[in-house]
């Protein structure tokens, strides 16, 4: 016993030490996570004061500083808490023998680079495409997804407003889509994780950005405002799933664009009964009766 106390205890201090380390600048740039996420956020936020898509819409959105908690408490502060959890799920895996090498379907420590990161980037978003749809498909995991599309004013923040079980149902899968190409995640992977961050804060900024002809690879804002939209096409239970890549919405018919004016209600039946606060919505989903 312990042994896993000491590793829960080592893990939760070593991400705070790092987490400390990152705001007083004394871990390099590129793996910075901390400044990462608020030079990417007040580069998005500049551009939606600029180039407002709804221009009747607040600077200051509705629910702007509940979403900008969000963002910290989900990237850092869920993680430094949940850290030891993972390492002793870790190590109760290497006790029982269960090795991640009989799980790799192709290695690819050998090749280049850049290729490395390309397909590192394409596994895990499709890893998280389809970890959105289930989220939307089955009414358990849907009553903790409610907390993400409890939004009703879309802005750059309302990226990282997720229930924290939402970490607890994509890890798993996220670790299955490192495991399958040789269990490692490549020295550069810091240059996914801030490409990913800044997809996603432009695809729910309030900004019109529809990426052209390159619409049917990459994800964009009109299109994930339909993703929200409160009003969905017949017997769809969602649309629109793509994280960073569109991609995988139209080989999978599951895209939805019906017009581009940005005026769409988003919510969901019901939201106005939703709790408005970080801690009715983080409760939420555990309630028995749900509206």
């Amino acid at each position: 016993m312990g042994k896993y106390l000491d590793t829960f205890i080592n893990a939760f201090l070593g991400t705070v030490d790092w987490t400390w380390k990152s705001i007083i600048f004394e871990v390099p740039w590129y793996n910075n996570y901390f400044w990462g996420l608020i030079a990417i956020s007040i580069f998005v936020w500049l551009l939606e004061i600029v180039f407002p898509w709804r221009k009747q819409q607040s600077i200051l959105r509705r629910d702007f500083w509940l979403d900008g908690f969000y963002m910290f408490f989900n990237f850092f502060i869920f993680t430094i808490v949940i850290s030891g959890v993972y390492n002793i799920l870790g190590l109760l895996l290497a006790e029982i023998n269960i090795s991640s090498n009989s799980l790799v379907v192709f290695d690819i420590s050998h090749w280049s680079t850049w290729l490395q990161l390309f397909v590192f980037f394409i596994i895990l978003d499709f890893v998280q495409w389809f970890t959105h749809v289930l989220l939307h498909r089955y009414p358990f995991l849907w009553k903790f997804h409610k907390v993400h599309h409890s939004v009703k004013e879309m802005g750059f923040a309302a990226h990282l407003r997720y229930h924290w079980m939402e970490n607890i149902f994509y890890k798993p899968l996220k670790t299955f889509g490192v495991i399958i190409i040789g269990g490692f995640e490549p020295q550069q992977a810091f240059i996914v994780h801030f490409i990913t961050i800044a997809i996603g804060h432009l695809n729910h900024s309030n900004i019109k950005i529809t990426w052209g002809p390159l619409k049917y690879i990459l994800n964009n804002p009109v299109m994930h405002l339909y993703h929200h939209a409160s009003v969905l096409p017949e017997g769809k239970n969602g649309v629109n799933y793509g994280i960073s890549l569109s991609l995988w919405d139209y080989i999978f018919k599951t895209n939805y664009i019906p017009e581009e004016s940005g005026t769409v209600e988003i919510g969901f039946k019901g939201d106005d009964k939703f709790p408005k606060d970080f801690i009715g919505q983080n409760t939420y989903g555990f309630k028995k009766s749900q509206h």
